[in-house]
């Protein structure tokens, strides 16, 4: 599966973030020039506009008529010289959403056509470090197809994923229902369908994969199907709200060397992989004092929950018990 990265986890290993991370100061490949993150950006955009701007698709076919829209129904065609946008289709620059973000210190512009008009929008939406199932088509901007989930729908960590995904894919809300399939498979209802328009800054970059070459834009059609809240370090605070700066990544900055404010107690691991985010001896789970299975809600007498405070060292040691019995260890 090219969409994936290497594995990003060993648990409280914060160089194995560091590697998986593929950050600009990596020597895997001397051969390959590192390019300035900004100019990259400059060249990136001015393709993928020009890219929307030259190329059409079936829009009438997710005016909203359609109940449960397939991202397998995106047809995507480039506009010849002289030729006129057929009735029903519309340019891809016509309907895209521009999002924009900064990773890695440098502005990037992302872009993604959200199709189901009909979604129902009180079904979740994934964080950016939540498991997601989807069906996706991945492919350059020359059309050639990289990867696709063709066994049906895949399953993933999105922060496993290049961190286009990790941008776009919460912007979507995940299946109405579904029902299992006498094969296995399951058939989802009314769900998220999109596509995005990626810079290589938010994809491979220089290290390019197997059929990418190098500071290359991709694109991808997808379905959000399913979502299923991350704790990674198992302590009782989904890893999303470990995310404290509230910036949607957990970013490591090279310059400063710190892990972008969402390192509580310093030691170099992020708090969602850290057992004890605030490094106080008393591991997070522990201070959930009113047992509710939320440690989040104990706040201390400095005005922050008791699990992030290194001066609030109470302790709840029959949560352990609680969390053995509900989990039927």
């Amino acid at each position: 599966m090219k969409l994936i990265k290497l594995s990003l986890f060993v648990l409280g290993l914060a160089t194995c973030f560091l590697s998986c991370k593929k950050d600009d100061d990596s020597d895997d490949d001397s051969t390959i020039e590192v390019r300035d993150r900004t100019e990259q950006q400059a060249e990136d955009k001015a393709l993928l506009l020009d890219y929307l701007e030259t190329h059409y698709y079936n829009a009438s076919d997710f005016d909203g008529s359609n109940p449960d829209p397939k991202s397998k129904d995106i047809v995507i065609t480039e506009l010849k010289e002289n030729e006129t946008v057929p009735t029903g289709h519309r340019l891809l620059i016509q309907d895209t959403i521009m999002k924009n973000v900064t990773y890695y210190d440098t502005k990037y512009e992302i872009y993604y056509l959200d199709l189901n008009k009909n979604v129902n929008k009180t079904k979740p939406s994934p964080h950016f470090c939540d498991d997601v199932v989807t069906n996706y088509k991945g492919f350059t901007l020359d059309n050639e197809v990289f990867d696709r989930s063709d066994n049906g729908a895949f399953n993933s960590d999105l922060l496993n994923n290049i961190d286009a995904w990790q941008i776009v894919i919460p912007e979507f809300y995940t299946a109405e229902n579904f029902t299992e399939n006498s094969d296995g498979t399951s058939n989802y209802i009314n769900h998220g369908v999109g596509a995005m328009f990626v810079p290589s800054g938010l994809a491979y970059y220089s290290f390019g994969s197997a059929s990418i070459p190098s500071y290359t834009c991709i694109a991808f059609t997808f379905d959000v199907l399913q979502m299923f809240e991350n704790d990674h370090d198992g302590d009782n605070v989904p890893s999303y709200k470990e995310d404290l700066n509230g910036d949607g990544q957990f970013t490591y900055n090279s310059a400063e060397g710190v892990f972008d404010g969402d390192d509580t107690d310093g030691n170099g691991v992020l708090d969602f992989l850290d057992a004890d985010d605030d490094g106080d001896g008393i591991l997070t789970i522990y201070e959930d004092i009113d047992g509710d299975g939320d440690p989040t809600n104990d706040i201390g007498k400095n005005g922050i929950p008791k699990y992030l405070d290194p001066e609030e060292t109470e302790a709840n040691y029959d949560v352990a018990e609680e969390t053995e019995t509900n989990s039927g260890i």
